[in-house]
């Protein structure tokens, strides 16, 4: 998922570096960059593919404060969020009461950036699977998906699907052992949370604690799968669905 968002503020140090925050992000797209908050309110009303604001609240003529209380009588309450960037930490209350997602204290860092940010992906997500359970996506729009986000310390990774050789549950984590890598990525998720995300039609589930890409399996027994140089076995849970793929294996 990208998310469109825009950069407000009327101090250019400022406003270069949240820009080069977003442009260092990979799940953010930045569709502009504005100096005071009548531009980007005009923008706004322009532009509804806008998501995201990162906003300062102490400008001239409109306040950030002020901009979020025009927004939030438009209507675009769910669909357009902002991340409050501030010098004064005393207008946090404020920020929180136009129900601002977040609230960055200047001068922050990247992963302060980076957390943040997050927060926002992981709503628009939410946002997103709320939307498709009323509209829900077809098992071929599934499979066509080339790609995930994964949380990677303090970060999003994307990570290509075709990637994936097979996934190892550790409670509340798991590991994703990727084609060309010899350290697999560690993610806070569940083994199960992670299947949803992934299409059917490429991975399969042999063992409480395994997931494995079918295009990656070299070999297979009536009880085991051999990726690169790792045997899986094959848990009785799931003899049927792997004795399926079995029959259809060459």
């Amino acid at each position: 998922m990208k998310i469109n968002c825009i950069a407000v503020d009327d101090e250019p140090v400022a406003l270069r570096l949240v820009t080069s925050y977003i442009q260092q992000t990979p799940f953010l797209t930045l569709t502009g960059t504005f100096t005071n908050a009548i531009e980007a309110l005009k923008a706004v009303h322009d532009r509804p593919e806008i998501q995201l604001i990162f906003l300062d609240i102490r400008m001239a003529d409109l306040s950030g404060v002020e901009l979020a209380r025009v927004i939030e009588q438009t209507g675009k309450k769910k669909s357009l969020r902002i991340i409050f960037t501030t010098a004064y930490d005393q207008y946090a209350l404020e920020g929180f009461k136009v129900d601002a997602l977040d609230y960055l204290l200047k001068p922050f860092s990247f992963v302060d950036f980076s957390k943040a940010a997050t927060k926002a992906y992981d709503y628009f997500v939410m946002l997103q699977s709320s939307n498709n359970a009323l509209n829900p996506v077809t098992p071929t729009e599934k499979a066509e998906k080339s790609y995930i986000y994964l949380k990677v310390d303090y970060q999003l990774v994307k990570v290509n699907i075709t990637d994936i050789l097979y996934i190892e549950g550790l409670k509340d984590y798991v590991k994703i052992f990727l084609a060309n890598q010899d350290k697999p990525l560690l993610t806070l998720t569940s083994l199960k949370n992670l299947e949803e995300k992934l299409p059917s039609a490429a991975f399969i589930r042999i063992h409480r604690s395994f997931i494995v890409s079918k295009d990656a399996v070299k070999s297979i027994t009536k009880n085991s799968v051999q990726i690169d140089n790792t045997t899986i076995h094959v848990t009785e849970q799931y003899k049927d669905v792997f004795t399926a793929f079995l029959k259809d294996w060459h």
